[in-house]
Parts: C-alpha cells; structure tokens; sequence
C-alpha cells in the first residue's frame, strides 16, 4: 500500500488531505510528506513517526543531526551525500549510522559500507532534515521553498509559550465582537502578520466582492467566482469547502484575482468562513508574487475558524435581542 493511502487508512490525513498534497506535490515536486507538512496537515515530528511506522526503520532525530562531527561527516563523501541525499550523523565502534531520504535504497546501503569500511544502520528522516544537513555540512544549497519551511517549523517550535498566550488574546477579541466589521478588522490584521497580503471576500450569490484587505486594494471589486465551471480558486474553495493552498494559476476564472494582485503568485492560500458549513467569506493570503508563502497554515486555519464562530455569535445576538 502507497504511503499516501497507508495515511489515510490510519487517519493522519484525510482523502482530501492527500488530494491537496499530490496537486501540490506535482506542481512544486518534493516528496510527499513535505508537502504535507508544507501545507500545516501535519507537523513534521507527527509524520516523522508515521514514516518510522512504514518504512519499519527507525527516524533520525533532528537533535542527532544538529550537531554531528567533522569526523563523522567526512565517512561520506559530498558527492555520494548528495547523490543518495544521505547524512552520516554518529561513528558507533565499525558502525557508521545514517540519516536517508531513502533507507530502503539496498544499493545505496552497500555503496556506502564499501566506500566507508564501516556496516551501515540506515535510518529515516524527512527530506527537509536531510536538505537541512546537507547543506549544513557539505555545503549543497537547498531551494528557497525548502528553507522558507524549515525555517518556519523551527520558528514555531521556538515560541509555542508565545503564540499560546497570544492567541489567547485573539480568542478574546473575536468574542467582544459586536459587528461584523470588528470581525474583519481582526481577521486582516491577525492574517498580515503571517503573511504580508491578506484580503478578505464576502461571499455573495455565484460571486465574491472584496472588503477588506492589507497590501492589497480589494474594496469595490466583484468576482463572479462560480461562473467558470470550477477552473478558480474561489470555485474550488466554496464548492468543496475546503481550502486551496498553491499557486494562482493562469485561468480564466483566475482572471480578476490576477489582475487584483498583479501578477500571479506561486503559492498562495484561500481559506473559507463558515457558518454552518456555508461559506460566507473567504480569507486569501500570499507573500507575493514571487515568494513562497511559509506562514503557519494551521494558524490562519485557526483564525478562519475563530471568525466564523465569531460571526454566530453575532446571529445569535440578533436572535436574542429580536425575541
């Protein structure tokens, strides 16, 4: 059975999930489970785990290859590193253990015990580790995306204390709201600190019209989003409610967003508002039309979510006072 689908049945992920991941993973490349974590599914730790389960092999931890020795580093050389994307990260008597993108690479395993003299214990880790230590200890450039992710996976483990508190400011404002305008206020200001353009849309009938937005100018501006036979991103969103993360695709339904943003971004995200599963605004963020968008996902999921209970509350208001 195929990773993705070894996920699904032990339900890490949803099928929705995994079709979100292999889209993304066929425009931008990768292995599958970078972008899973790229897109907040699941945190690297969480699929760590996961792949030390399937591939019945034991995971390198990150604090193993943060701080290996030249000694051990040059077991290996740059070229076969590189060529096998594999880290030697401890010496152990005739042992040399290693981090590999792919453990399961037999002839890669004996390539290495005869170069090095040593037996091989191959073990597991994620492609942003072994990109990470590569370029760490040998000098092999990783690509913008891969470091914009890592970066932001460590950032998030540094102020967890932080955000906990912080987030706990959010909550409260978004249950003081007294108008929807409160709640769009918070929302943009909130979703540009992830991100550095932030728009929101109120959804309207077949159609989306801008109200409010940060780096961006959306006020005044209508998308009739589900005229295109599902070839947008505002189509794809409110039909399968759910979000859209990845690049803005030259579509004609794309057309006015396009225009919107000068230009079209090559990662993105689209997240609905919802009031019992009916979408009544959506959320789009990007970092620009040539850079990768490495916010936490799964914290402007969370806004999102705060936004739309926050928008109940409001009804519910209403219903009170009009009783």
């Amino acid at each position: 059975m195929k990773l993705g689908e070894v996920l699904v049945k032990e339900g890490l992920i949803t099928k929705e999930h995994l079709r979100l991941a292999l889209e993304r993973q066929v425009i931008f490349g990768g292995r599958l489970g970078t972008n899973i974590v790229e897109l907040g599914i699941l945190k690297e730790d969480e699929f760590a785990k996961f792949l030390s389960r399937y591939l019945k092999i034991p995971v390198a931890d990150p604090s193993q290859l943060a701080n290996i020795d030249e000694e051990t580093i040059s077991a290996i050389s740059k070229e076969m590193a590189e060529k096998y994307k594999a880290i030697p990260f401890k010496k152990d008597k005739n042992r040399l253990h290693m981090a590999m993108l792919d453990p399961k690479d037999m002839k890669a395993v004996d390539d290495f015990r005869f170069i090095s003299g040593y037996d091989v214990i191959p073990y597991a880790a994620s492609e942003l580790r072994i990109l990470y230590a590569l370029e760490k200890y040998y000098g092999i450039k990783r690509d913008l995306r891969y470091i914009s992710i890592f970066d932001r996976i460590e950032e998030e483990k540094q102020v967890v204390v932080t955000d906990s508190e912080e987030l706990k400011k959010i909550k409260q404002a978004f249950a003081n709201v007294t108008e929807k305008e409160e709640i769009a206020g918070i929302l943009i200001s909130e979703a540009q600190k992830a991100a550095k353009r932030a728009a929101l849309f109120i959804v309207k009938g077949n159609g989306v019209s801008g109200w409010k937005a940060k780096g961006l100018t959306v006020e005044g501006i209508s998308i009739n989003a589900l005229s295109s036979g599902g070839a947008s991103i505002f189509n794809d969103v409110l039909v399968k409610k759910a979000y859209y993360r990845g690049p803005v695709l030259k579509l004609p339904g794309n057309e006015e967003l396009i225009k919107i943003l000068s230009g079209t971004p090559q990662d993105s995200l689209t997240i609905p508002i919802s009031i019992r599963e009916r979408a009544v605004a959506l959320l789009y963020a990007d970092n620009g039309n040539d850079a990768v968008l490495d916010a936490n996902v799964n914290y402007l999921n969370t806004l999102g979510s705060m936004a739309s209970m926050a928008f109940e509350i409001l009804i519910l208001r209403k219903k009170i006072m009009d009783m």
